[in-house]
């Protein structure tokens, strides 16, 4: 290509990029005219390697500064995040067992008293839940008249829980089933009791709030339970209801500091009379002051429902 420049005529020459010259596999590896492997000097790989180790070092050590950070901030005794800072707030829910596995069941708890391996099905799910509470170690049962030190545990005795035993199993040989409710743990939740006869809910049962009245004033501080029907035809077929030990959770399980050994306590529910043949809605709510209640199906709390079909 020719130019002029000042009067003056100059050549300008393009150099295009030539054709990469073919190499064979073995000359991939290693060029002996270039002196490179896999295209790179050793020179050129070790300065690669260098910078990636050097890389990786800080990078290992900003981790291992932040882990430490991390680690520092959290203990093994308690979480850092308690009661109002927490996920999971301070309102425990209610639970139940026996609970299937099986998720086409569901919360139904179904059997036929005629077919002995379909209760016996619960029985083994009951005997599951309760092995930790059979198997505690040192054992150490409180009651209202003692006073106990925060860290020391009280133990569920499962011997006070009636006909809902073991050797009975649970009621669901004879068609009495027994249903065991429990709270959910918050570490560091202390229940606000409903202990004073003249100022209960007006929407707390008759029978629990005739309960509450005959006992003593340090035996009021539980947090109470009730349990029926859900709706008026559930009511009419759920029958007679049973609580045992009791119809609360004693205040001297509480508050839950993660103490070594600690279990919720137990409160077993049998229902003596269900109709048969129907399948019955049943819920059971929890009753203390600082425990909202809210019955809706998209966000129930403080109250837990469930199914009973006996066949």
């Amino acid at each position: 290509m020719a130019t002029k420049k000042n009067g003056i005529q100059t050549v300008t020459e393009f150099n295009f990029p030539q054709k990469r010259e073919k190499q064979t596999c073995m000359e991939t590896v290693y060029n002996s005219k270039n002196g490179t492997y896999f295209g790179r000097t050793p020179k050129s790989w070790g300065q690669l390697m260098l910078f990636y180790i050097i890389f990786y070092i800080v990078l290992a050590g900003l981790f291992a500064i932040c882990m430490q950070g991390l680690f520092a901030s959290l203990s093994d005794k308690e979480p850092t995040w308690k009661l109002e800072r927490s996920i999971i707030g301070t309102n425990p829910g209610l639970g139940f067992r026996p609970l299937s596995e099986e998720t086409e069941r569901g919360s139904v708890i179904q059997f036929d008293t005629k077919k002995p391996d379909e209760g016996r099905y619960w029985q083994g799910l009951l005997d599951q839940f309760l092995a930790n509470y059979r198997s505690t170690g040192e054992k150490k049962f409180c009651n209202f008249n003692q006073t106990h030190p925060a860290n020391q545990v009280c133990v569920v005795d499962v011997n006070n829980f009636g006909p809902c035993s073991q050797e009975n199993s649970y009621g669901y040989q004879n068609g009495r089933p027994c249903i065991f409710l429990k709270l959910n743990k918050i570490f560091n939740w202390t229940p606000q009791f409903f202990d004073n006869p003249k100022d209960l809910p007006e929407k707390m049962p008759s029978d629990l709030r005739y309960h509450i009245g005959n006992l003593t004033d340090i035996e009021r501080q539980q947090v109470w339970v009730s349990c029926n029907g859900l709706q008026p035809v559930d009511k009419e077929a759920v029958g007679e209801i049973k609580f045992y030990p009791g119809r609360g959770f004693p205040a001297y399980y509480y508050p839950y500091l993660n103490q070594p050994g600690y279990l919720s306590p137990l409160i077993a529910v049998q229902f003596e009379k269900l109709k048969p043949n129907q399948l019955i809605n049943i819920e059971c709510r929890a009753w203390a002051k600082n425990i909202i209640y809210s019955g809706s199906l998209n966000a129930r709390t403080g109250s837990v429902t469930f199914q009973l079909f006996v066949d």
